[in-house]
């Protein structure tokens, strides 16, 4: 969450774009991100050269060649590497510092993926530097410059700022996952470094982002070895979205994070273009839960489980499908999906405690999507089976994300994600609780008894304190006392007023 001094200097970024005439505040986000990506790049080479003097080493396949000379292929001019680097540039006086940046700086990230078919190659050709003038440019970086670029949060924190200036959600009805909701997944799930990990509606890449740096955190010696070093690079991480701006984010966001090409594609993820079946051995997903559906063109094998135009269960639909055998997902879904009376729903439901293997629900405060939405959400795990395989389902009632519930959203002690984390990693110590406690289990019977109801309040019990009142007529005693010495007072003030 943006908050303070971060907050200040965004907005003031933010101005600079106002005042040269850019107000599209998608357009602001994404010509923000290129310079995000401009500065990370020689953030990250600095690093690995310190780390490499420190050493006595090179650093190996440097993007900035120490001491030779890119040329430029629109113009087939030459200039030093070290003038791209925004460490240098940023030095530069502004009308040099803006020819440089438009004219070489920009092109050479636009071309960093020739040669290959990349997800960044693809979507960064038709990018356009919209930037009017070397003031605003020069503005513009020096408030980057300020910015704590270290913070591998502030990039999702910076578009999550922006949509809520925006006052808007995404077109399609998608919300921006916080990055700690984001987090928590991940960590509920662990990813592992054998994983085909998939978001269908991957927005700027948020949870395979966190995916990427969740295993590069935990598996850095297995990294080492080259064949799980090109899974991660190449065939580990697959994403689809709608939106070209989001698709040369997401590639942008991944490069950054050592992924150099991740599937990412342009694909509606509902739609009969889609064809993946049993590929994936996880899915994490915050897909949109309103918006825009062409019924028309909505895959028919998504349909054959629950007919509806409700995308939040097409996509549970589509989870089934694309998932593999013993697959695992973490989906956030509306609570109308845990409760809705439709056929459809009731359809979603039962394949995934009948056919598949349900295992928890997290209850999500209505707060955690403001200020963008006040929904109502949950967490739904589970793995695919096409056998069955639920025998309890695990509840966990989160009252509090260690943030206030209101739109200011302002830090708070008050936190349950590290229960709820460290709660679900050891479920075989959750078999006596209660339902009077955050989290307990339900078994499938119950459930199904239930008519497939999956809203915690279903189950849980409320504790009743009970409270001894005092009997009527101790009451009556007291308030005849009372009026008594009401009354006195009135007679005595009387007496003052005949004086």
């Amino acid at each position: 969450m943006i908050t303070g001094d971060h907050k200040s200097q965004i907005d003031s970024i933010w101005d600079t774009f106002w005042s040269a005439g850019l107000t599209s505040s998608i357009a602001v986000l994404e010509q923000m991100t290129y310079l995000f990506f401009i500065k990370m790049l020689d953030d990250s080479q600095l690093k690995r050269e310190a780390n490499a003097q420190a050493l006595g080493g090179t650093i190996k396949a440097p993007i900035f060649k120490d001491g030779e000379s890119w040329q430029n292929p629109e113009t087939e001019q030459t200039l030093p590497y070290e003038d791209l680097r925004w460490h240098k540039f940023k030095n530069f006086n502004a009308t040099k510092m803006f020819n440089i940046v438009r004219n070489d700086v920009f092109v050479f990230i636009k071309t960093l993926g020739t040669g290959k078919d990349s997800a960044f190659s693809r979507y960064m050709a038709n990018a356009i530097f919209m930037i009017p003038n070397e003031r605003t440019l020069s503005k513009i970086v020096d408030g980057i410059d300020n910015l704590d670029m270290n913070d591998k949060d502030t990039m999702g924190d910076v578009y999550e700022y922006i949509l809520g200036k925006m006052a808007a959600s995404g077109t399609n009805g998608q919300f921006r996952t916080p990055r700690h909701i984001i987090r928590m997944m991940v960590q509920l799930m662990k990813p592992t470094i054998e994983d085909n990990i998939c978001d269908p509606a991957m927005g700027s890449a948020g949870f395979i982002v966190e995916s990427a740096t969740y295993i590069s955190e935990h598996y850095k010696k297995e990294l080492a070895r080259k064949e799980n070093a090109e899974h991660y690079k190449n065939t580990m991480f697959h994403g689809f979205d709608t939106d070209q701006t989001m698709l040369r984010i997401g590639a942008m966001n991944m490069m950054l994070h050592g992924v150099d090409n991740p599937n990412i594609n342009y694909q509606d993820s509902l739609s009969e273009d889609n064809q993946d079946k049993n590929l994936y051995s996880l899915v994490l997903a915050n897909p949109p839960f309103t918006g825009s559906l062409d019924y028309e063109v909505v895959d028919k094998s998504l349909l054959t489980i629950a007919k509806t135009k409700k995308t939040e269960l097409l996509f549970l639909s589509l989870f089934t499908r694309i998932l593999k055998s013993g697959g695992r997902c973490a989906s956030i879904v509306p609570d109308g999906v845990l409760f809705g009376s439709s056929k459809a729903h009731l359809a979603i439901r039962k394949e995934l405690v009948d056919n598949q293997q349900l295992e928890a629900i997290i209850s999500m405060p209505s707060g955690v999507f403001k200020p963008y939405s006040g929904v109502s959400t949950a967490i739904l795990i589970f793995t695919k089976t096409d056998s069955g395989g639920t025998d309890k389902v695990w509840f966990y009632d989160m009252r509090a994300d260690g943030y206030s519930l209101d739109d200011k959203r302002s830090p708070l002690e008050a936190n349950d994600i590290p229960d709820i984390i460290a709660r679900y990693n050891n479920l075989e110590n959750e078999a006596n609780r209660t339902r009077k406690d955050q989290s307990f289990f339900v078994p499938k019977d119950e459930i199904v008894a239930n008519g497939y109801d999956l809203t915690i309040n279903k189950y849980k019990e409320v504790e009743r304190v009970k409270v001894d009142y005092e009997k009527p007529e101790l009451v009556l005693a007291r308030i005849k006392k009372l009026q008594a010495e009401i009354d006195q007072a009135i007679t005595s003030y009387e007496g003052l007023i005949k004086e």
